[in-house]
């Protein structure tokens, strides 16, 4: 059983449908990845007009988030920093409060909540601490493929289990030499019988260490002719399966509290059934499962620099120079003015992409923007807020000089900054080269 706190969470869900259905307000849910559609509660698209206001209910998750994070994630957010422990102890109270998963389906146990309502969990749990979050939200981006193209019987084993326990999954794609450049990756699966032999090296996995299951990209196609889109197959393998090894956790200059690691494949047998959609499938899922996480991790660097926002603020209202508050002085009230405006942007750029994939629209050119804005204006919040605290940001017993040191991933994983200006400006030129 569930602890009693998700039941309640669940009973919340329910009364959100019908709270909507009343008001004529959308609600989204996952729909099966053949309509490619986010259904309302009547299965159709919802068509409401132009709204910045939330529900009830939806303010009532965020609420949620927002108490466990400032309750329960704040105060020991800088000790996890320190000692790089992963946080388990945050993470099984996240889990049963149902402020993880969210977005498996019901039929998986699972909230089957949007896009757009983990976009507002992610953004509290980010103004806690970012390596917290990374560390919940990697369990999103390495369940979407599973979500988008899995079965029903490996949506049943391995996205069921999840709401079961409190258990952690994986994104295995990236390697030592291929990030951004997947066409690089050379870790091999090769057919043996009903059986797939995988051999490779896997790098920068979050969650590497920790993860019940990996979702993994390895090249089925040996001809280095074959096109990207379909020399790859994508899998879902069990973390301990023999021949699995996993290296020591990174040492990173942010998120410290993360599980990172290189992760090792000799000879690592994976049944056929296994395979998502099939052999050849595998780019198109693993980029596929961009659009729906990529929201999220705006929304991450958003609350990231949401937190810097108050925290210069706050210092700027107490600390005094020349007779009066630092915030009445020019200098310093127009950087929080710019600091304001640059988070209510990001705010507004990823909660369009979560929408627009909700929507069941192709959402690549928004998210890519939210992705791209919102994690440098995190850089750059964080960035001011280190300056107003002037010698005292960049001192460890302040907070400010963490979210600086944390912010920088955001222009780093799930797509660098460059590579979501590649992706805009492809995107931008085709609407106009059609």
């Amino acid at each position: 059983m569930r602890p009693v706190q998700y039941q309640r969470l669940t009973m919340l869900f329910n009364k959100v449908i019908k709270a909507s259905v009343r008001a004529g307000v959308q609600l989204q849910r996952y729909s099966s990845p053949a309509s490619g559609v986010a259904a309302s509660h009547s299965g159709q698209p919802a068509n409401i007009g132009y709204s910045f206001e939330l529900t009830d209910e939806q303010k009532e998750f965020q609420k949620l988030a927002r108490k466990f994070a400032r309750e329960e994630i704040v105060p020991v957010a800088a000790a996890y920093d320190k000692s790089g422990e992963y946080p388990m102890p945050i993470i099984k109270k996240a889990w049963e409060l149902g402020l993880m998963n969210g977005h498996i389906p019901q039929d998986y146990g699972g909230m089957g909540l949007s896009i757009f309502d983990n976009c507002l969990v992610t953004e509290e749990l980010a103004y806690g601490c970012t390596g917290v979050q990374t560390a919940i939200e990697a369990n999103s981006l390495g369940q979407m493929p599973v979500i988008l193209a899995g079965s029903e019987a490996q949506k049943s084993k391995y996205l069921g289990r999840m709401t079961e326990e409190p258990l952690m999954c994986a994104y295995c794609v990236t390697e030592p030499g291929a990030g951004s450049d997947v066409a690089g990756l050379k870790t091999r699966a090769v057919k043996m019988g009903d059986e797939y032999v995988v051999n490779g090296q896997k790098m920068w996995i979050t969650n590497g260490g920790k993860a019940n299951w990996y979702f993994l990209l390895a090249r089925t196609n040996p001809d280095p002719k074959c096109s990207t889109g379909k020399a790859f197959t994508g899998f879902i393998v069990d973390a301990d399966t023999p021949g699995i090894q996993i290296g020591r956790k990174e040492l990173n200059m942010g998120q410290r509290c993360s599980d990172t690691r290189g992760i090792t494949f000799e000879d690592v047998r994976i049944p056929k059934e296994n395979v998502l959609i099939g052999e050849g499938a595998g780019f198109k899922i693993a980029m596929g499962a961009f659009d729906n996480t990529r929201p999220p991790v705006a929304a991450g660097a958003t609350g990231l620099a949401q937190r810097a926002l108050e925290e210069a603020t706050n210092y700027a209202l107490e600390r005094k120079t020349f007779g009066k508050a630092i915030a009445e002085h020019q200098a310093v009230s127009f950087l929080l003015a710019e600091m304001a405006m640059k988070v209510e942007l990001a705010r507004m750029a990823y909660q369009r992409s979560a929408w627009e994939v909700d929507q069941g629209r192709k959402n690549t050119y928004y998210a890519s923007i939210a992705k791209a804005f919102a994690g440098d204006i995190a850089n750059q919040v964080a960035s001011d807020a280190v300056q107003v605290f002037g010698g005292n940001g960049f001192n460890s017993e302040y907070p400010v000089e963490k979210l600086m040191r944390d912010a920088k991933i955001y222009q780093i994983y799930e797509g660098t900054a460059q590579i979501q200006r590649l992706i805009i400006a492809r995107e931008h030129l085709g609407r106009y080269m059609k």
